[in-house]
């Protein structure tokens, strides 16, 4: 199979080697956006900003065609894959709109708003921009170094067609790289958009040194809040026990190298959230993407009050102690996952 990655960054680098070391002995392309980009690592044989440390092997090839030019020489039994942030995967589908081969996205969150009072997810943004694109994401708890090492991950394909389900499997499941198949592609998302914004909560409670049993509450009552905005729009409640939502979750708030966690534990220390930002040296969807969750939120009638912390922290409306604060001091409920 040929394979196509459009982005250079950690995650997309890492599954572009996990790709190369696939016993089917793909074809791999990792086209970067940046032509000095691309050739500092054609040159150095490494990812030496996003991924320093892993050698990328003789037979990754490395280009800079861009997404347009990549759609018309695809062929249908090909394979793309966006690897850019959220916010390029818009532009990325538009220049791929006519594309035959089967396109999947790596990218987690809702997209700033646009076209829609809303930010979008992004098969909401496919079906606006290219509707007739055969589509699926792949989601799932994975850090990208951990992958580009060929440490033992699970990842799930989603797409509401079959052959694209299929071809994703094919392409990456390997002997240190288990993919399962899901058609709930909303589900997938929503778990892959929300546990970033909750990993910022739970990085700052224990940047707080609030304790194992604060973070235990914070991860279970977030699941809860995935579980509700899911179910509004549509996703099954049964993914969120899966790969992309409690298991993402969990990494995302206890892994070491988690930067959404990270920025929850600046935040806790005292710094601005620019400071947290600037310090990471690459992007943390969460702090882009918790007011877009929110505000679907709030339209939908979705009660989600870590995430509303969160935004209220990142906002600078609410101090760190405040947003705890402001959590802890709710009335009681009962406890219901949906």
């Amino acid at each position: 199979m040929r394979i196509s990655f459009i982005g250079a960054g950690a995650w997309g680098t890492a599954l572009a080697l996990s790709a190369c070391r696939h016993p089917a002995g793909h074809e791999v392309t990792l086209l970067a956006r940046d032509p000095s980009q691309a050739a500092a690592m054609q040159r150095q044989r490494e990812n030496a900003r996003y991924l320093p440390g892993c050698p990328l092997p003789d037979r990754l090839v490395i280009d800079v065609i861009p997404p347009s030019a990549l759609a018309a020489s695809a062929r249908p039994d090909d394979l793309i894959v966006i690897a850019t942030p959220m916010a390029g995967l818009r532009g990325a589908l538009s220049a791929l709109a006519s594309c035959p081969a089967p396109v999947a996205w790596l990218c987690k969150g809702f997209e700033l708003p646009v076209s829609a009072p809303h930010g979008l997810l992004g098969h909401e943004i496919r079906a606006a921009v290219a509707p007739s694109l055969r589509c699926g994401v792949l989601s799932g708890p994975s850090f990208a170094q951990e992958v580009a090492q060929g440490q033992p991950t699970a990842l799930v394909a989603a797409s509401d067609l079959v052959e694209v389900r299929e071809a994703l499997v094919a392409a990456f499941h390997a002997p240190t790289l288990r993919v399962y198949a899901n058609d709930d592609v909303v589900g997938v998302e929503v778990g892959g958009a929300v546990k970033n914004v909750l990993a910022i909560a739970t990085g700052l409670c224990d940047g707080l040194a609030l304790g194992l049993n604060a973070r235990a509450a914070l991860i279970t009552r977030g699941l809860a809040e995935m579980t509700r905005l899911g179910l509004a729009l549509g996703a099954r409640a049964d993914t969120f026990m899966g790969l992309s939502g409690l298991g993402d979750l969990v990494l995302t708030a206890t892994g070491d190298l988690s930067r959404n966690r990270k920025v929850g534990q600046l935040l806790a220390q005292g710094l601005s959230l620019p400071q947290a930002v600037e310090s990471l040296g690459h992007v943390a969807e969460g702090v882009y993407s918790a007011r877009t969750v929110v505000q679907r939120a709030r339209l939908l009638g979705v009660q989600m009050p870590i995430s509303e912390a969160v935004v209220g922290l990142l906002d600078g409306h609410l101090r760190p102690d405040q947003a705890v604060a402001a959590l802890m001091g709710r009335g009681p409920a009962t406890e219901q996952l949906a």
